[in-house]
């Protein structure tokens, strides 16, 4: 058998092992791939505060609401618009939505949409299996994204052309029409989604690897020659004032804000953590992306005495084997280049779902059809010589 058989069988018979899972992986990837941008629309319509008449709160009353309702290790976020939410968060998971104008609780998210994700999240990560199901489920999609893996590496190879002539290049880069039977149009189908979402789909599955397993993660790290801690940063300001002593009276929040605010007038996010009452300073984090672009988020730690910037970190300050780790995640999904790279991810994973199906149609006429009608013709030719053998009785 000659080596490309090998290949061929090995591509074929993993792919009908791992079809299912990576159908529900690649479709439920689909479903995730604007979740950052629906959530944002729905808490905008749910609790944007169009402009009144009455003044806003000050951010130090806002603080003082965000502090009650999520407690000392609050911090607030702050959107670009006029009627944009203020939401102040505790943690990666804790949240509510304050009304700038009273400080009320506005909620806590859009319940529809967050449980719709929610859900949709969890099959993709573990099948939404609960309890010991869900270790099961994590190690059963990370081998998946693993033999997903060389599924695409083998089918590049079985792809790439013996001769590179464009009369043959051709028809498997673009559909055809008009193609006389469903198996050569499943055919077709399958090259022409496989070499178009090949580049994504290598990208998203290797970045799933190295989400899925510590030792993939880990060597992001070691690449770089580092350990897997990665190095990352110290956070928080904790810097004091010349004499080492606390601040005795510190400026508003409102003069911080502005002043974070007036570093890049481009400001899509800036998000305040709430500082102790004699804390010297404050951190402020700007972004100017979409929230998963490392590249267009900032750090300042800011003076509460008079607002200056005393230190300032973006994501040079990270190692380069952390930066690349970052960029893993977020490539993952596309985020890392905004809206553009969402959208080719999302369509690289419904491309996946026709290879997936194209896939299994046409193993299912290569190994299981010849045996349907084998069992057939050999029932057919049994009754036709039993008929014969009665008919001569």
């Amino acid at each position: 058998m000659s080596f490309r058989r090998v290949v061929f069988w090995s591509h074929l018979s993993v792919a009908v092992a791992v079809g299912l899972v990576v159908l529900t992986l690649s479709a439920t990837g689909v479903l995730l791939t604007y979740e950052r941008q629906i959530e944002r629309f729905a808490e905008h319509r749910a609790f944007g505060v169009p402009a009144r008449d009455a003044p806003r709160l000050s951010a130090d009353r806002l603080a003082e609401h965000a502090r009650a309702a999520l407690g000392e290790r609050a911090a607030l976020v702050f959107a670009s618009g006029p009627d944009a939410p203020v939401k102040a968060t505790a943690g990666r998971r804790d949240q509510v939505f304050l009304d700038p104008y009273s400080g009320a609780v506005l909620g806590e998210g859009v319940e529809e949409v967050e449980q719709f994700f929610g859900f949709v999240t969890r099959l993709h990560r573990w099948f939404a299996l609960e309890g010991a199901s869900r270790g099961v489920a994590r190690a059963i999609t990370g081998a998946a994204n693993l033999l997903f893996l060389f599924i695409l590496v083998s089918g590049a190879f079985l792809w790439w052309p013996r001769r590179w002539r464009w009369s043959l290049i051709k028809t498997q880069l673009f559909f055809r029409r008009g193609l006389p039977t469903a198996k050569v149009r499943d055919f077709n189908w399958h090259h022409v989604f496989g070499i178009w979402a090949l580049v994504p789909l290598f990208l998203i599955v290797v970045s799933g690897v190295v989400i899925s397993y510590p030792w993939a993660s880990d060597l992001v790290f070691r690449v770089y020659g580092e350990t897997p801690s990665g190095g990352r940063p110290s956070v928080g300001g904790g810097a004091r004032t010349a004499d080492g002593g606390t601040l005795a009276d510190p400026v508003s929040l409102d003069t911080v804000l502005a002043a974070a605010q007036a570093v890049d007038p481009a400001w899509r996010r800036i998000t305040l953590q709430i500082p102790a009452p004699d804390a010297p300073t404050v951190e402020a984090t700007i972004d100017t992306g979409n929230g998963a672009q490392a590249a267009l988020r900032r750090t300042l730690t800011l003076s509460r005495a008079d607002a200056s910037v005393v230190s300032e970190r973006g994501d040079e300050a990270n190692s380069p084997g952390r930066r690349a780790r970052t960029f893993m995640r977020f490539i993952h999904t596309g985020e890392v280049y905004g809206l553009p790279g969402q959208t080719i991810a999302g369509l690289a994973s419904l491309a996946s779902v026709f290879l997936v199906y194209t896939g299994l149609a046409l193993a299912f006429r290569r190994l299981v059809l010849p045996l349907v009608r084998g069992r057939n013709r050999a029932a057919a030719t049994a009754a036709a010589t039993d008929q014969r053998a009665r008919r001569d009785a």
